[in-house]
């Protein structure tokens, strides 16, 4: 039984929380702080937080040089407008991030969450080709196992019937769902689809090399420049959602970079601040941002999210950088993911277990299925072993910063294996 805090007990009764049912969930748990890779909690326990808060904190908590950068900013300038007003760090962001982004990724246009950037994205594509004259192209292609928010776009293209949206179908707009392809046969089949839609299909959207929450699907970077060189083919305009494989995740600073292609539109997030404040951003190409810029004025992208290119955000965002090319965090992700590729592999003998797969700094253990009964179990068995880890529909997944340590690792692998051999 969790001790609550007097803050808990009085605020409980007016809180809605994400993604359960508040009938019948089991208490959250209580933070008082988080440091390094742990979270600590009101009772005094630490857990060693497998998930980097939701796959943001890439760099732990506190990271002194983020923490400084956030406190100098919030001295001088927490927030202002970004409609016809300008500042240091917002336009100093945009320029070190197309350093670093796939070649040929120009302009930068903020947002304040990874769903927001994906609804920008999104409508990018459709406007690219309306000021074209091409007002057909309005629809787009997805694929099963995705997601890309909870927003009403980004539901639209995530998956609507094994994902959580399938409630809303009916009243979202309706898309191209289609399976990615893996071999000679299913690249033939999704060529001769993809070519049927052309006419009406904007753009095509994927999380690339992972599928994250719908599953941890991962799929080849040759598969994945092959859907681009498809789409080049067909006219059709390539997304990246890398809100949540950006940053290091799958072993470059941007997935996109394995395949060796360059998207017309990428999406960012979650990392990009260092998992400190909520951020994102929508990138495009040059040969995007010139079909807007015109004397005509309904050419022009009308979107502006209030807290873009927020101060805060964006001085965080340049000091996790910083932090990337000073701790070398790539070379970081290479470790974890020989350790996790190790370790995770002696979970393969337990029955139930259909598959071990690792790619960077994401290890999962596929089973066959898990009702919710077990996932709950498994839950409080990691939390008492002193980790934090969520089970996934029938995968559970490790997702930890980048700066966690070899001991720290073992102790979430080892939860995996001890929560599998008693459950």
């Amino acid at each position: 039984m969790i001790n609550l805090p007097d803050w808990e007990k009085s605020g409980l009764s007016h809180i809605w929380l994400p993604y359960c049912q508040m009938k019948n969930m089991a208490l959250p748990l209580p933070v008082v702080g988080a440091l390094g890779c742990k979270i600590k909690l009101a009772d005094g326990r630490e857990l060693i937080d497998g998930i980097a808060s939701w796959w943001s904190a890439c760099h732990g908590y506190q990271h002194p040089e983020i923490i400084a950068a956030v406190e100098n900013q919030l001295k001088t300038l927490p927030h202002i407008m970004f409609g016809g007003l300008a500042h240091e760090p917002g336009y100093r962001l945009a320029g070190e991030l197309v350093k670093i982004l796939p070649r040929g990724m120009s302009k930068v246009f903020f947002s304040d969450s990874g769903s927001t950037a994906v609804e920008i994205a999104m409508k990018m594509a459709v406007q690219y080709w309306h000021n074209q004259g091409q007002s057909r192209k309005n629809r787009f292609i997805c694929f099963r196992h995705g997601y890309h928010g909870d927003t009403m776009g980004a539901m639209s293209i995530s998956d609507p019937e094994s994902g959580m949206h399938k409630l809303w179908n009916g009243y979202m707009p309706m898309q191209y769902v289609l399976d990615i392809p893996s071999d000679e046969y299913s690249f033939a089949e999704f060529k001769e689809l993809v070519a049927g839609i052309r006419k009406t299909a904007a753009a095509v959207i994927i999380e690339p090399l992972v599928q994250c929450a719908g599953g941890m699907k991962f799929h080849s970077a040759d598969v994945l420049a092959a859907i681009k060189n498809i789409c080049k083919e067909n006219e059709i305009l390539f997304i990246a959602d890398e809100i949540a494989t950006g940053f290091g995740r799958t072993g470059n600073i941007f997935a996109c970079n394995e395949a060796g292609i360059t998207p017309d539109i990428m999406c960012i997030g979650k990392a990009l601040t260092g998992g400190v404040i909520g951020m994102a951003a929508t990138i495009a190409t040059e040969e995007i941002f010139v079909k807007f810029y015109s004397d005509d004025p309904t050419h022009a992208f009308m979107h502006g999210p209030t807290y873009m290119a927020n101060p805060l955000a964006c001085s965080a965002a340049l000091a996790s950088l910083e932090v990337f090319k000073k701790e070398n965090r790539l070379a970081a992700v290479e470790k974890i993911e020989a350790q996790l590729s190790a370790e995770l592999a002696l979970c393969q003998a337990f029955p139930g277990v259909e598959d071990v797969r690792v790619k960077g700094a994401i290890g999962v253990v596929q089973l066959s299925e898990m009702s919710t009964e077990k996932k709950l179990k498994l839950r409080q068995e990691f939390i008492e072993s002193g980790c934090w880890i969520r089970p996934l529909e029938d995968v559970i997944y490790l997702m930890p910063p980048l700066t966690i340590s070899e001991q720290e690792l073992t102790k979430l692998t080892s939860a995996i294996y001890e929560g599998l051999k008693k459950c």
